[in-house]
C-alpha cells in the first residue's frame, strides 16, 4: 500500500497504517491483534470483496434518481430489504419529477414496471413492525405492492427475529450485479436534496404535510460486492420463511447508471452485519467488531455522520483512543433532537450518557458533536440527520443501516459496508466523501474544506458565527431524570432481543409495581366507600335525580348530566344510580339519550386513562404479537366487553381503565359498551318513573315492577349476546 493521503490536522509525517483484527480472551473481552486489514472474513466482516465500481449517493434525491435508472434496466430479479417501505414514496430525483413515462409513485412503478418486462420478478422483504409505529406505517402495504402483478411482484414481512429485534437493514440488488447499501428506507418523508433548504415544495409527505429537511447516505456498488450482497439477502429471503424461485445464473451485464459518476475503482470492502441467529439466539456482531477495529486504528481524524448514539461502549472505545493518540480529533454529525417520543425518550438520555465518555475522560475538547441547521430568512430548520457513516483518517469509510446504539450492535438485523483505500485514488476518494459532506452542511465547497484541514473545528465555528444560511451548531447534552425514560430506555434500546421475562423484570420493577397495585386498591376502595360507609348517602337516585331535576328544563340538563357520568367514572360513583337518576329526571328517551352519552364518553376518558398507565409498557413487550393476538379476539373482545356490561361483576369505572390498560382495541371496547348497557338504560328509562317512585316509596308493587324490567334487561341482553356469538360464529 502507498503513504496514507494526509487527513485533517497531519500535515507533519503521515502515520504508519494500523489495522485490527479482534478476538475474545478468556473473560470475554475484545483484544486487538495486529493484522494487514481491519476487514477479517468471520471476524469483523461477514466476507471481504472488491467492488468494481463506488458511488456514494448524498441524500434521497440522488439514491432515488439513481435507484429509478437502476430498476428500468433490471431484467431478472430484484430484492428490496427495509425497515420500513411505502407504495406511495415519489422515486424521483432533484427535479421532483419523473420523464420514463412509468408512475412517479413506487408502488405503482414497480407493477407498471413487470408489466413491461414479463421475465422481471421483485421480492420485497421489510419488517413485521410492532404496534408501537402502526401510526407511521402503510396499512395493507402487500396489496398496494403486488396487486396484479400475477405474483412477480412479492411482498412479505419479516416476523421471524426474536422479541426485542428488527428487520432494519436497507438494501436493493437488482439482477445480483448491482446494489444499493445505506441508511435510506424506500418510505415517505425522507426525499430531500443535499440543499436542505428549509423549506421545500416538494418535500411533502402523501397528506401534503411538509417535513423538516431529512439527510442520508446511500452507497451504489456493483462486481463481486454486489453479487455477495445477493446473496446476502437470498440468506434474509429464506430466513423469513420464503423460498427462492430457482437459482441464480450468471451475472447480468447491467449498466452503471448513467446520470450517476463512478467516484472509484477495484476498491477493498467488507460486508459487516448484526444478525441474531435463530433458533439459538446467538448473535453475529461484526458491526460492532469492526467498529473497534477501525476505532483502534484511528491516528488523526474520525468523521461521524449517525442518528442515534447511545451505544457507550463505542464511545469509551474512541475515548480511550483518543487517549492513546493525542492527535486524535473527531466530529460527530448528529440530529439536534430526536423525531418521535420514543426516541426522545429511548435515546436522549443513551447521547447524553455517549457525550459524558468525553468529558469523563478530559478529551471533550477534541471532539465536537454537532447538528446541523438550514435558514431562509427568518425561517432556520434543524436538518434530521439520519445517515450511519464513518471514516477514519481518510483510509476507512463505512456506510450502512447501523446506528451507534445499542440494538445497532447486538439485536436488530444490520449490514454495513466497510471500504478500505488500497491506494492513493482511494484515499482521494474518501477524503472527497468527507470534505463534501462537511461542505454541504456549512454551505461551502469542497476545495474550502480541504484547506482548512489542519483548522476544521475553528472553520465550523468561523461558519456558525458568520450566521448564513447553513451551519453546525454544537449539540446540547441533556439526560431525562423521570421514571418513565428510565424505563423505556434499555427496552427500546436493548444489546440484545428482549425476553419477555427480562422485559418484564426490567419495567416492571418493584416501583412500578407498587404504583399500579395502589392504583388498583384506590379504586377498588372508592368502589366499596359508595356502598358501605357514609357516602352511601350521595349514592342515591332519588337524591341524584332531585338534582338533575333542577335543571331538566333548562338546556343545560343533558350536559350537565353528561359531566355528571364523566366526573362519577373519576371517582368510581356507582353508574347505575347515575342511568336511574337521568332518566328520572329528563325523561324517557332525553334520558335514554343522555345517559347513554354520559356512559360512553365516561367509558372513554376512562380507557384512555388506562391505556396511558398501561398500552405502551404492554405493545412493547407483546410487539408484533400484539396485531395477532387482536387480530384473533375480534369479536370475541367486543363479547367479553358485552358480558361484563351485562352482569356487572367490578365497578364500571375499574373495568373501564383495566380494559384500557390491555391491548383490547378501543373499537371492541366502544362496541362492546354499545351492546352491553343499551337494553338496561333502555329498560331504566322507559320504566324511569317507576325507579325514581321506588326510590321514594319502596312499595311491594314497585319491588314487582323493578325486579320485572331486571328480568327484561336480563332478557334483551341475553338476546343480544346470541346475536353477538352467531355473527361471530359465522364471521
Amino acid at each position: 500500500m502507498g503513504a496514507p493521503h494526509a487527513s485533517p490536522g497531519r500535515e507533519d509525517k503521515e502515520p504508519v497504517q494500523r489495522s485490527a483484527r479482534l478476538d475474545a480472551n478468556a473473560n470475554g473481552e475484545v483484544d486487538l491483534l495486529q493484522s494487514s486489514s481491519t476487514l477479517i472474513p468471520g471476524d469483523t466482516v461477514w466476507r471481504r470483496c472488491e467492488a468494481r465500481r463506488v458511488a456514494v449517493l448524498n441524500d434521497a434525491a440522488a439514491y432515488f434518481a439513481a435507484l429509478r435508472e437502476s430498476l428500468l434496466q433490471a431484467q431478472d430479479l430484484v430484492y428490496i430489504v427495509g425497515w420500513d417501505i411505502h407504495s406511495e414514496t415519489r422515486l424521483v430525483g432533484e427535479s421532483g419529477r419523473a420523464d420514463d413515462g412509468l408512475p412517479e409513485q413506487l408502488g405503482p412503478f414497480l407493477r407498471a414496471l413487470v408489466q413491461r418486462r414479463p421475465t422481471l420478478r421483485i421480492n420485497i422483504l421489510v419488517w413485521d413492525f410492532v404496534s408501537f409505529y402502526a401510526s407511521e406505517r402503510q396499512w395493507n402495504s402487500a396489496a398496494k405492492f403486488a396487486a396484479d402483478t400475477d405474483g412477480r411482484v412479492r411482498f412479505h414481512l419479516d416476523s421471524t427475529l426474536p422479541f426485542g429485534s428488527a428487520q432494519h437493514q436497507k438494501i436493493v440488488c437488482v439482477d445480483g450485479s448491482l446494489a444499493f447499501v445505506g441508511g435510506l428506507d424506500l418510505t415517505i418523508r425522507r426525499w430531500d436534496t443535499s440543499d436542505h433548504r428549509a423549506e421545500h415544495a416538494l418535500r411533502r409527505d402523501p397528506q401534503g404535510k411538509p417535513y423538516l429537511p431529512f439527510h442520508d447516505v446511500q452507497c451504489m456498488v456493483d462486481g463481486d460486492a454486489a453479487a455477495r450482497l445477493c446473496d446476502l439477502v437470498e440468506e434474509r429471503w429464506r430466513a423469513a420463511g420464503q423460498q427462492i424461485d430457482d437459482g441464480r445464473g450468471p451475472l447480468k451485464s447491467l449498466r452503471w447508471p448513467a446520470s450517476v459518476p463512478v467516484e472509484a475503482e477495484h476498491m477493498p470492502v467488507g460486508i459487516a452485519r448484526t444478525e441474531v441467529v435463530c433458533p439459538a439466539g446467538s448473535t453475529l456482531r461484526e458491526v460492532e467488531r469492526s467498529l473497534i477495529a477501525a476505532i483502534r486504528s484511528a491516528t488523526s481524524f474520525v468523521y461521524i455522520e449517525n442518528q442515534f448514539t447511545s451505544a457507550t461502549k463505542i464511545a469509551r472505545e474512541l475515548a480511550e483512543q483518543m487517549l492513546r493518540v493525542p492527535s486524535l480529533r473527531v466530529l460527530v454529525v448528529t440530529p439536534k433532537l430526536h423525531s418521535s417520543w420514543l426516541e426522545s425518550q429511548a435515546m436522549q438520555n443513551g447521547r447524553g450518557a455517549f457525550i459524558d465518555c468525553f468529558s469523563s475522560a478530559g478529551i471533550a475538547d477534541r471532539i465536537r458533536f454537532v447538528y446541523p441547521v438550514s435558514g431562509n430568512g427568518d425561517t432556520e430548520a434543524a436538518v434530521m440527520v439520519h445517515s450511519k457513516l464513518m471514516i477514519v483518517d481518510d483510509r476507512i469509510l463505512r456506510i450502512g443501516s447501523a446506528n451507534l446504539n445499542n440494538r445497532s450492535m447486538g439485536a436488530d438485523s444490520e449490514c454495513d459496508l466497510i471500504f478500505e483505500a488500497a491506494s492513493d485514488e482511494h484515499r482521494n476518494f474518501i477524503a472527497s466523501v468527507r470534505r463534501r459532506l462537511i461542505a454541504h452542511f456549512c454551505d461551502l465547497d469542497e476545495q474550502t474544506v480541504a484547506q482548512n484541514e489542519d483548522r476544521l473545528l475553528a472553520l465550523l465555528d468561523d461558519v456558525s458565527k458568520a450566521g448564513g444560511t447553513k451551519a453546525l451548531r454544537d449539540v446540547e447534552s441533556s439526560v431525562l431524570t423521570s421514571t418513565l425514560a428510565t424505563m423505556v430506555q434499555p427496552v427500546a434500546d436493548p444489546e440484545r432481543p428482549l425476553h419477555l421475562e427480562r422485559a418484564a423484570s426490567r419495567m416492571w420493577n418493584t416501583k412500578t409495581i407498587i404504583g399500579v397495585v395502589s392504583i388498583a386498591v384506590a379504586l377498588f376502595g372508592l368502589a366499596m366507600a359508595w356502598s358501605y360507609t357514609s357516602l352511601s348517602d350521595f349514592a342515591d337516585a332519588g337524591r341524584m335525580s332531585k338534582l338533575l331535576s333542577g335543571y331538566a328544563q333548562s338546556i343545560w340538563g343533558p350536559p350537565f348530566a353528561i359531566a355528571a357520568f364523566v366526573v362519577g367514572g373519576l371517582v368510581v360513583f356507582p353508574v347505575l344510580v347515575l342511568i336511574a337518576a337521568t332518566a328520572a329526571a329528563l325523561g324517557p328517551w332525553l334520558g335514554f339519550v343522555t345517559a347513554m352519552t354520559g356512559v360512553v364518553l365516561s367509558a372513554f376518558v376512562l380507557f384512555a386513562i388506562g391505556r396511558a398507565l398501561g398500552r405502551e409498557r404492554l405493545q412493547r413487550l407483546l410487539g408484533r404479537r400484539t396485531a395477532r393476538i387482536q387480530e384473533r379476539v375480534v369479536g370475541k373482545g367486543i363479547l367479553a366487553v358485552v358480558v361484563i356490561r351485562m352482569i356487572p361483576i367490578a365497578p364500571f369505572s375499574v373495568v373501564n381503565v383495566v380494559a384500557g390498560a390491555s391491548t383490547l382495541p378501543l373499537r371492541d371496547f366502544l362496541v362492546g359498551t354499545l351492546l352491553g348497557m343499551t337494553p338496561g338504560i333502555l329498560a331504566m328509562a322507559v320504566l324511569g318513573a317507576q325507579i325514581a317512585d321506588l326510590a321514594r316509596n319502596a312499595s311491594w308493587v314497585n319491588i314487582l315492577l323493578l325486579a320485572l324490567a331486571f328480568l327484561g334487561w336480563l332478557a334483551i341482553c341475553a338476546g343480544a349476546q346470541f346475536v353477538a356469538t352467531w355473527l361471530a360464529g359465522r364471521r
